[in-house]
């Protein structure tokens, strides 16, 4: 679908009044109006951290065949494999799993080595891009909406997010956060009361579960977000799934990477 369909689904006027209209009402009501106005052209993205299973829970309780998807970017922790599989069991979800282009990958690695981001913000940005945000925008062009489990508490990047808006970083898409009034203790009061399966790492100290080497456990009473890239000084803590980071540091590299073709060449000339 071109980006001009995907702007007939929803402009900027209807998304902002459908907000203000969902802004009081809970995930649950958020999802089911989702699922009503965009049915299979619905996908929830999710990390298989705790927000996102107990949208999962929620949408499946509305309709059983929501589809789900996630970015393997190949650095996952072995409990987020897990916890995919119990899904798939508990649920009879067989998620859609989208992976970053194995050239690229070869590619980044073979000129900077697997662990690239440790050693400067650019190189783990390119990491991010290569592993998480292009294979994000692969699997967004098979969906008119997606839905995400994004809080406004966890990030001072995220203070202001909408639980509807359009999304002009993938084409003018229709993006959900219908868990953004939510506090973290809500998310887990819910999976507590429905049992709603949970990434082990969780009962291990970790807050927020991301690729392997760049998640670490944390102290009781830490930030959240602190355990993600704990190794960088004033960066951002976000990867650009959700935020364009455009930093001039690491777009040059990523064309070439690419070699000015497939989905990364797209990006890099967003």
């Amino acid at each position: 679908m071109h980006d001009s369909e995907h702007n007939l689904l929803m402009d900027e006027l209807e998304a902002g009044e459908v907000a203000i209209e969902l802004e009081d009402k809970g995930p649950a009501d958020v999802l089911a109006w989702a699922i009503e106005r965009f049915g299979r052209r619905l996908g929830l993205c999710s990390s298989f951290q705790a927000e996102g299973c107990a949208l999962i829970d929620m949408a499946w309780r509305i309709d059983p065949s929501v589809r789900v998807f996630t970015i393997d970017t190949g650095r996952q922790p072995e409990e987020t494999y897990d916890l995919i599989d119990r899904f798939r069991e508990r649920y009879g979800i067989v998620t859609e799993i989208f992976t970053p282009d194995s050239g690229a990958v070869e590619r980044m690695t073979q000129r900077h080595g697997p662990n690239l981001f440790y050693r400067e913000v650019n190189l783990r940005l390119l990491c991010c891009q290569v592993r998480k945000v292009l294979p994000l925008r692969r699997a967004l062009r098979n969906f008119d909406a997606w839905v995400t489990g994004l809080r406004r508490d966890q990030w001072a990047t995220r203070s202001n997010i909408r639980k509807v808006e359009i999304d002009h970083d993938h084409g003018g898409i229709v993006k959900l956060a219908p868990m953004a009034d939510w506090t973290e203790e809500e998310v887990w009061d819910y999976i507590r009361a429905n049992d709603v399966p949970y990434n082990a790492l969780y009962d291990q100290g970790f807050k927020s579960i991301g690729c392997a080497p760049c998640t670490r456990a944390l102290k009781p009473g830490d930030d959240p977000r602190s355990g993600r890239w704990w190794w960088e000084t004033g960066a951002p803590k976000e990867c650009g799934m959700h935020c364009a980071i455009e930093t001039g540091g690491f777009e040059h590299e990523l064309a070439a990477l690419l070699g000015g073709h497939g989905d990364g060449a797209m990006a890099a000339g967003r």
